[in-house]
Parts: C-alpha cells; sequence; structure tokens
C-alpha cells in the first residue's frame, strides 16, 4: 500500500525506540525511507536494534543514551543529534505502568510513571519545538497515548493521569504551534502484546475472560497495524492531521465504554434468548 519512499528524507526520533512499539514503529519507518534516531537507557539494546533496522533496510540509525525523565539529558540529546541536522519528527513513545491499587503507592513510585510519560514527553517536545521555530522548520510530534486518556483507568491511575496530560498537550500546541507549521497528534492504541509490559499490566488471574473478548474484532493488534499508522502519521500524507487522537483498538473502546454492559450476551444461547423473550411477552 505505501510507497518505499514514503519517509525518504525525513529524520525521526522514537523515545523508548530499542523495543516494543517503538521498535516496531521504527523498523517499519527505516523500510520506507526515513532516518532513524532511537533513544533508551540501555546501550546494549538500542545498539541491537540499530543494526537490525541496518542490515534489513539499510538504513541510517543513531542511537543516544538518554533517561527522559531528566530534562538536561534530553536537551543534551537535541543538540547532539541537531549537529548532525536537525529532525523532521518526534514520537514519543517511551513509558511506564503498572497495576497496583492506588491508595498503596508511594510518592516515588507515582512519579515513577509521571515523569516518563509527562515530563519526558513534555521535555521531548519542547526540545523539537524550540529547535524547529527557531529555525523557522516545520516538523511533526506524535504521542502515544491510550484510551484511559479519555475514561481513566482503575489500577493505573498514574499512568492514565499522564497520558491525560499528554494528550492535552497534544491538542494545545495544535493550536499554538501550528502557525510555524509544526503538527501535534496522538494515537491511542488499543491491545498491541509487547515483552515485559504486557505481563505487568495483565498479569495471570486479571482478566475474567481472555482479553480478546473485550474486543469486537475478537483478536489483538498485529504491530504492522499501528506501524503503518503511524508511519502515514509523520508522513506528508497526514500533513493536515493536527491536534487529533486517532485510536486503533478494532473498536475495543466502544465496547468497554457502550458496551460493557452487554458483553455477556454474547454468550448467551438461542434457548437462553428464547427465554428472554418469552419472559419479555409475559
Amino acid at each position: 500500500m505505501f510507497d518505499p519512499s514514503l519517509l525518504k528524507g525525513k529524520k525521526i526520533l522514537i523515545t523508548g525506540g530499542g523495543s516494543g512499539l517503538g521498535k516496531s514503529f521504527g523498523g517499519r519507518m527505516a523500510e520506507l525511507g526515513a532516518e532513524i534516531a532511537i533513544c533508551g537507557r540501555r546501550a546494549e539494546v538500542l545498539e541491537a536494534t540499530a543494526d537490525e533496522f541496518r542490515k534489513a533496510h539499510g538504513a541510517t540509525v543513531t542511537t543516544h543514551i538518554c533517561d527522559v525523565r531528566d530534562a538536561a539529558a534530553v536537551d543534551a540529546m537535541f543538540d547532539a543529534i541537531w549537529k548532525d541536522g536537525p529532525l523532521d519528527g518526534l514520537i514519543n513513545n517511551a513509558a511506564g505502568n503498572f497495576i497496583a491499587r492506588t491508595e498503596t503507592l508511594s510518592p516515588r513510585a507515582i512519579d515513577s510513571v509521571l515523569n516518563i510519560v509527562l515530563h519526558g514527553t513534555f521535555y521531548c517536545t519542547v526540545a523539537a519545538g524550540k529547535r524547529w521555530i527557531a529555525d523557522k522548520r516545520p516538523g511533526t510530534v506524535l504521542s502515544i497515548v491510550s484510551a484511559a486518556a479519555n475514561a481513566g483507568r482503575a489500577f493505573t491511575v498514574p499512568s492514565a493521569s499522564a497520558k491525560a496530560g499528554v494528550l492535552a498537550m497534544m491538542k494545545s500546541l495544535a493550536v499554538e504551534w501550528g502557525p510555524h507549521g509544526i503538527r501535534t497528534v496522538a494515537v491511542s492504541p488499543g491491545l498491541f502484546p509487547t515483552k515485559g509490559a504486557w505481563e505487568n499490566l495483565y498479569p495471570e488471574g486479571s482478566k475474567a475472560a481472555p482479553e480478546e473478548m473485550e474486543v469486537p474484532l475478537r483478536r489483538v493488534g498485529d504491530h504492522i497495524e499501528i506501524s503503518n499508522l503511524v508511519s502515514y502519521l509523520m508522513s506528508d500524507m497526514g500533513a493536515y492531521i493536527n491536534g487529533e487522537c486517532i485510536t486503533i483498538d478494532g473498536g475495543r473502546d466502544l465496547q468497554n465504554g457502550g458496551g460493557a454492559g452487554v458483553i455477556g450476551l454474547f454468550d448467551w444461547t438461542p434457548e437462553r434468548w428464547a427465554e428472554f423473550k418469552s419472559g419479555k411477552k409475559s
């Protein structure tokens, strides 16, 4: 569907790009011609991913060891990136999350999520934006949020709060930075399994039914599906999309919202429906 040169000439930074969804985004965008920069805290993970991209796609890939919770480190990373040429896009993907009873959380535990998801995203976004504005260059910021940004989510309250802040940031900056030619967008993924994060959020015994039953399409997402969406939004094909949050979840949010109360009906047999209908008539 996509032209192999869709992202040719674009330089894109992905935070948390060494593994998980960030790695999938980077691989797909490298395949489509982008120059990729990835950052994270583990050098060996970053280098392994960069080598994989180079071998598979012949891509130009740079790695940057950076803790996005550290504003000074973020600014230094952007200085280093800009020395080799400015970015065209930033994907705020780095995140942290775990399930817990909120009343048991220590300030340190709360900050461990807020500092990555909200503060780290803010630091990186401002670092990119101020350089684009100073250079009079356009740019695109894409932030990964979640359904919890709109509806909240029990037992992952710090993450829900942080994602809500990120979404508000993207919507606010779409207006403030739009006149500078800078687009800010968000993607809200549904169930896209990733090693590590999946086990932290959905441990054995935490679900009354398989995760797929939360999705009208009755399956989880494939990484290529969300990677294609992200690639489109970062490309010139998506140049008029600004301030929007696009949900890609197979309809899960609709079922869990307006449809959560009917999930048990999917298991009703024809006899149970007949019994119900008969009772209603009487």
